[in-house]
């Protein structure tokens, strides 16, 4: 005789098993509307993921097939409510540790930007690459720090491909930076050793600043100083080079991770040839540029400053530079040395004096003795 069945035990051997919350299935998009993504679930029926569980740059289309999270099993509507953000999020991290470890170069795309640096997601995770992190053709070179200028720079990058290296990666503090620097590191060192003082080379003006320019040579970041900017005295570097614009330098120092640079050493130097017009003892014009309590700085041509020291300004050990000279202002100097060695001319301004204002002070003190 055959065992007896009930209807219980008949519908547990064939019950099917339900969506847990947290389970992390896969299943098939039906369709793709702008704020939802509708999935089938196949047996476990059908679910919806909501526009804020997708995740940032995830491009999705119908047929595709998707890993999701279980955040409702079944809603009033009769479907389930899941997350594709929470079922990447474990395994990313465990990626991300990989190629952490793995010092691997990877791509990403920054979908936004504040002062401090560009913001990213990458395997539902949210990193960040700060500024002091970008490569030097990215690196935002602003005049005086200011902030609003760098903020635009750097949304300049957004939505834009950069290569990266994971600095550091913690799942306990929730914490991804990304660095630029470190991926282009090896491509920069190499570049580095095929660089010798004294070489020509080509790059772009990447930002001009109060003192000097910042200049992008294949990837590497050269300096060229506004003492290096032009043989003339730079007031302001602007006037010389502009962000953009491609120039040719002279490498006149290797620093650890920069080029120190020239662009008036790629001509010659016009203060050798226009110093021949002087010679010792002659009798000039030349307008004061530069007051300091030690003594005035004179242009005596387009290329050629020279020093009246204060002892040579006049008799009364006393005198005040500032008192007797105005920015601008010409008078007559007598030279009293040159040395193109050193590139240096000493002048004076009461050896200029005509000697004839001496000579008329004999005669008044002969007739008061009188």
């Amino acid at each position: 005789m055959s065992a007896t069945v009930t209807m219980d035990e008949l519908l547990a051997s064939s019950k099917i098993d339900s969506l847990k919350t947290g389970e992390v299935i896969e299943g098939s998009i039906t369709e793709v509307k702008k704020n939802e993504v509708w999935v089938d679930l196949g047996a476990l029926g059908v679910g919806v993921v909501l526009r804020r569980e997708i995740g940032h740059g995830q491009a999705l289309e119908e047929g595709q097939k998707i890993t999701v999270s279980v955040i409702d099993p079944e809603m009033d509507e009769g479907y389930a409510l899941l997350s594709m953000k929470r079922a990447v999020k474990d395994r990313g991290w465990d990626e991300l540790q990989r190629v952490h470890e793995a010092s691997e170069i990877i791509e990403i795309m920054p979908y936004d930007a504040n002062r401090g640096g560009l913001l990213v997601e990458l395997e539902g995770i949210r990193g960040f690459l700060p500024v002091s992190q970008l490569a030097a053709g990215h690196y935002p070179r602003v005049s005086g720090a200011d902030k609003d200028e760098i903020l635009q720079k750097l949304h300049s990058l957004v939505n834009r491909p950069l290569r990266v290296r994971i600095l550091d990666v913690s799942r306990k503090d929730n914490k991804l930076i990304f660095s630029e620097k470190e991926a282009v590191k090896d491509d920069t060192q190499a570049r580095f050793s095929e660089l010798h003082v004294g070489d020509v080379i080509e790059g772009i003006v990447t930002g001009v600043i109060d003192f000097g320019a910042f200049v992008n040579v294949d990837g590497i970041e050269g300096l060229i100083h506004i003492s290096e900017i032009s043989w003339e005295r730079v007031d302001n570097p602007r006037n010389y080079v502009k962000v953009g614009e491609t120039i040719k330098a002279k490498i006149i120092a290797i620093d650890k991770d920069r080029l120190s640079l020239s662009l008036k050493q790629m001509s010659e130097d016009p203060w050798l040839e226009q110093v021949k017009a002087f010679k010792k003892g002659d009798v000039l014009e030349g307008k004061v540029t530069r007051i300091t309590p030690f003594g005035a700085f004179v242009q005596i041509s387009p290329s050629v400053e020279a020093l009246v020291h204060v002892s040579e300004m006049s008799d009364d050990e006393a005198v005040d530079p500032e008192k007797l000279f105005q920015l601008n202002e010409k008078k007559e100097f007598k030279v009293l040395d040159i040395d193109t060695e050193n590139r240096k001319i000493a002048l004076s301004l009461k050896e200029a004096k005509p000697k004839a204002t001496k000579a008329k002070a004999k005669p008044k003190k002969q007739d008061a003795k009188e």
